[in-house]
């Protein structure tokens, strides 16, 4: 993570992951529901939401 975080130091990048620890740093998170935004938001601020961003870090942080 740290290297892919200096190759975008001062980029705009568009990275499409299911590991959600590979957006975790990113300034905007977009996250999509049978293709459709649901919440968008920094990490931080979709948790604090509790919606769907949050059950999926949830659900991920179970299962690993």
């Amino acid at each position: 993570m740290e290297n892919l975080d200096f190759f975008l130091k001062g980029r705009t990048a568009i990275i499409i992951a299911h590991r959600l620890s590979t957006v975790k740093n990113a300034d905007q998170i977009i996250a999509l529901k049978n293709g459709k935004v649901v919440e968008i938001g920094s990490h931080d601020e979709l948790i604090k939401l509790r919606g769907y961003y949050y059950n999926l870090v949830k659900s991920q942080l179970v299962l690993n």
